[in-house]
């Protein structure tokens, strides 16, 4: 009895189609489906986690997509407890030790701003120009603050100078979204900062002010509920890798729940109560389609996969030309090893970032992480595991090289930033094609697309790193989000036709 009542429980529950199963398709899925509701993930690939991506082979682990993330978001912490992960997270060892190159060699990045003032690491004009950062960006002084269409590169330039430009935040966007700072548009990459000059003037004086405002909130509460949920802070993994968190989420949904190897063709909003929106997906290669009914859709996939989908509504085609032409940037991931005893200079930390500028000292790459450093268990003993990063917006040909010409490039760059002599032990290559959607200056446009389909479209809401942020944090958000979004338009629905009220 109790069985044929849960299973009529199950039948009546509302039904959500989630198209894409990468880490914000799975935990708006995860979401949905501890709030009662019936899930369906449809993913065209033949395996989910989108760029989470984890390796193990021959005692090697490495990551061809994200290799950490943060706990900066309320919703990461969500996930993290209610999987049970918290025991198999693992930190990096000296995460604090990060290197960016300067006149071709590897130089530690002071770990604060007081540490990077006592160094040497700028000259004394641009140290001058960040202590008087807060004195020359008063509030008054709204005059100076940057319009919605600054690039990144302008907006920083503006408050410290060109050299911490060039030294600091190029290298960064490059390690973070592939970018180069003046491609980006600051509004969209940097929304916080962007904010608090609009409210302070002062980038250092609003995040001061800002810190001390949240602790100040925070020391209002029980004292027994903030230390109770502390964590460790920075950037993490998990044993095994990032693909870990992707696949504890796929655990969590039944056989039936995840479809891989299935594409979604076609999405149909009737206004039927019985039949709110059809789902119609094949198997790949496959011209025969299958088509169920849903109560609302999450749509997760890239929009230059949507733009191919069709889409109608109530009856009529729902045409995509508003949506705009979305520059994503590529990039490959290459991993080598080393011998040891190979490697004349090795460093302990977290891995090394190269300025753009550093190309006319020979390096071509962006950047390596020192894998086996951060986590000891990713590799044997007596190896080095690297894993570098080669095309973005400053070398997008270059991405798409072969693997011979790319373990050339990064054999060469190890070996002048970490004295690696010979040839690597192992090496493996993965290209991402569409590794990160640029935030550019008419970004704008690719936003109001997005706002525009889901205010057109009822029971339709959109997430990923196309809105909100690049990281994995931010794409987990973005899913959590948009699952408490259908959640509300299910229960207002539901309300709405009890009173007879919705209109079609």
């Amino acid at each position: 009895m109790a069985s044929a009542n849960n299973e009529d429980k199950q039948s009546s529950a509302k039904r959500v189609a989630v198209v894409g199963a990468g880490v914000s398709g799975l935990a708006a899925a995860y979401k949905l489906k501890l709030h009662g509701l019936n899930v369906t993930v449809f993913e065209a690939e033949e395996r989910a986690g989108g760029k989470l991506r984890s390796i193990s082979q021959d005692g090697l682990i490495w990551d061809e997509g994200a290799n950490t993330m943060t706990e900066s978001e309320s919703e990461v912490s969500y996930l993290i407890d209610n999987l049970g992960l918290r025991d198999i997270q693992q930190f990096p060892i000296s995460q604090n030790k990060r290197y960016i190159v300067r006149n071709g060699e590897p130089v530690l990045i002071p770990s604060n701003p007081i540490a990077l003032i006592r160094s040497n690491f700028l000259s004394a004009q641009s140290k001058l120009l960040i202590m008087l950062e807060p004195f020359l960006w008063k509030k008054s002084n709204l005059s100076k603050v940057s319009d919605s269409g600054e690039s990144v590169g302008d907006f920083f330039q503006r408050h410290f100078g060109q050299e911490v430009v060039d030294c600091l935040i190029d290298p960064f966007v490059a390690g973070t979204s592939a970018a180069d700072p003046e491609s980006l548009s600051v509004r969209h990459t940097f929304p916080d900062l962007w904010n608090l000059e609009k409210k302070f003037g002062s980038i250092i004086s609003g995040a001061i002010q800002s810190k001390l405002s949240t602790k100040k909130g925070k020391s209002g509460k029980l004292n027994s509920s903030s230390t109770s949920t502390k964590h460790q802070r920075g950037s993490f993994s998990f044993l095994g890798g990032m693909q870990t968190l992707t696949d504890a989420l796929c655990k969590e949904l039944g056989r039936d729940e995840l479809k891989l190897q299935s594409k979604v063709l076609e999405l149909g909003y009737s206004c039927n109560p019985s039949e709110n929106w059809s789902v119609s997906s094949a198997p790949m290669h496959n011209k025969q389609s299958d088509k169920q009914s849903f109560d609302a859709v999450i749509m997760t996939a890239p929009l230059c996969n949507v733009k191919e989908m069709k889409i109608t509504t109530k009856g009529s085609p729902f045409h995509l030309n508003f949506i705009p032409e979305v520059s994503y940037l590529p990039l490959s991931v290459i991993i080598t090893t080393f011998k040891k005893e190979c490697v004349r200079r090795p460093l302990e930390g977290f891995g090394v970032l190269v300025p753009s500028k550093e190309q006319q000292n020979g390096l071509k790459t962006l950047g390596t992480l020192f894998s086996s450093m951060m986590f000891p268990d990713r590799a044997p003993s007596d190896l080095h595991l690297y894993t570098t990063f080669v095309g973005g917006s400053r070398n997008k040909e270059l991405a798409k090289a072969s693997r011979d010409e790319l373990k050339q490039i990064v054999t060469s760059d190890l070996r002048q930033l970490l004295g690696a002599e010979g040839e690597p032990t192992f090496v493996n290559h993965f290209y991402w094609s569409k590794a990160f959607p640029l935030y550019g200056h008419n970004y704008d446009s690719v936003l109001e697309a997005i706002e525009k389909m889901e205010v057109n479209l009822p029971g339709f809401f959109y997430a990923g790193n196309h809105r909100g942020g690049l990281s994995v944090g931010k794409a987990i958000s973005s899913g959590c989000r948009a699952a408490d979004l259908v959640i509300s338009y299910l229960e207002y629905s539901s309300h709405d036709r009890v009173s007879n009220e919705q209109p079609c």
